[in-house]
């Protein structure tokens, strides 16, 4: 179900239901922190800020056995474990939040040539999760001595398998179609997972450790807003913003 509670001038909205999925971060990782391309803030004047809330007991992230890479292990002074659900102080990352519908029929907007970037470090994936406009580069990044083989699974896009058997190896790819979330993986370490957004405008972000995400640069309008996690699924919400305005957007999330 839904709530949403709306103020004159700024939209508070606090949504509490939503579909299926998941999000992660590794111990010690960072969050999402990711805004918005930059070339958005030429497109409008209006932005959306909001924080993402988790109720309840956050389950555990499991332990992952990292014994046959040393040198993977010892970059988690505090033992490795998968980083599903990061949760601080009630408030969650790693969740992709992305102007759903809204926009004017038939507008285009050029992809940044700047790539977004996904680093494989310690045996996981950093960020956990992010997004790319279609067409914008994505760099992919081996920081381990260890071989790693990063594997895209759309079901939109045309699908990758790339092996990067040294540190320092990079990679750059592009999708061709909107489509959130596309998985990636690792064949050789089963346990690194990351989720990509592929969005075909600037209008998106990931929540940070401390559940926060702005989006900015939008034109004045009415907007429908999803975020979403991998292992809580969707919360949509409704908002509406003016020529110079903000507007702020509270999703919450439970444990199912």
């Amino acid at each position: 179900m839904r709530r949403m509670m709306l103020a004159v001038g700024t939209v508070a909205l606090c949504v509490a239901c939503g579909g299926g999925g998941g999000g992660d971060q590794a111990g010690g990782a960072e969050g999402g922190d990711q805004a918005a391309p930059a070339a958005a803030a030429a497109l409008g004047t209006a932005s959306v800020s909001g924080n993402v809330l988790f109720t309840g007991t956050a389950p555990a992230n499991p332990a992952i056995d990292m014994a046959e890479e040393p040198a993977c292990r010892d970059k988690h002074p505090e033992g490795p474990r998968d980083p599903e659900v990061v949760v601080t102080d009630g408030k969650l990352a790693n969740v992709f939040v992305y102007v759903k519908s809204g926009l004017p029929a038939g507008q285009t907007f050029p992809a940044p040539s700047a790539p977004a970037v996904i680093d494989q470090d310690g045996c996981l994936y950093h960020p956990r999760v992010l997004g790319v406009m279609v067409g914008q580069p994505l760099e992919i990044r081996n920081s381990d001595p260890v071989l790693h083989n990063i594997k895209a699974v759309p079901t939109v896009n045309r699908g990758f398998n790339i092996s990067q058997p040294q540190a320092g190896m990079t990679t750059t790819r592009t999708f061709s179609d909107p489509e959130v979330m596309v998985p990636l993986e690792c064949n050789v370490h089963g346990w690194m997972n990351a989720f990509l957004g592929v969005v075909a405008h600037p209008f998106f972000a990931v929540s940070g450790t401390d559940g926060t995400f702005t989006i900015g640069g939008l034109p004045a309008g009415t907007y429908e807003l999803e975020a979403w996690h991998e292992k809580f699924g969707t919360r949509t919400a409704s908002v509406t913003v003016t020529d110079g305005g903000t507007a702020t957007v509270e999703f919450s999330f439970a444990a199912n």
